[in-house]
C-alpha cells in the first residue's frame, strides 16, 4: 500500500510517526517497505526522486523512544501519532532530471526522435 508520511533522517535511517491503523499494521509485518521522496527546485527546474527500500520496526525501547522526541518530528495531520517507526535502508536509489516545459509536452518536438544523452 502507498501512504503519505512525513519523516526525518536519523543516523542513516528514516523515522516517521503514525497512529494505530492500516499503516502501522503494514509496517509491523515482515515484508520490506519502500519510501519515495520527490522534489523540484523551482529556480533551476531540476527535479529529483529518491526511493529507499528496507525494513521497518516499531521503536519500543525506552531509550529509542526518548531519543525519538529529540528528532522534532511533527505530524502534518491531526490525531494521535504515538508510534515511532524506523526504516533501516537496504537500498537507496535516485535520479535527477530537468523538468520538461509544458509547451513541449504535446508538440511535434516532443515526439521527435532524439539521440541518447550518453
Amino acid at each position: 500500500d502507498i501512504f503519505p508520511i512525513n519523516y526525518t533522517v536519523d543516523h542513516g535511517t528514516l523515522v516517521f510517526r503514525t497512529g494505530v491503523g492500516t499503516k502501522l499494521t503494514a509496517v509491523l509485518g515482515e515484508n520490506p517497505v519502500a519510501v519515495e521522496a520527490d522534489g523540484v527546485d523551482p529556480d533551476t527546474g531540476m527535479a529529483w526522486s529518491v526511493v529507499v527500500k528496507g525494513s521497518a520496526e516499531l521503536l519500543a525501547s525506552t531509550e529509542d523512544l526518548l531519543d525519538s522526541f529529540s528528532l522534532r518530528l511533527f505530524p502534518w495531520h491531526s490525531g494521535p501519532k504515538d508510534n515511532f517507526v524506523r526504516i533501516t535502508p537496504t537500498s537507496v536509489t535516485g535520479r535527477r532530471f530537468r523538468v520538461t516545459q509544458p509547451a513541449e509536452w504535446w508538440t511535434a518536438q516532443a515526439n521527435a526522435p532524439r539521440s541518447s544523452p550518453e
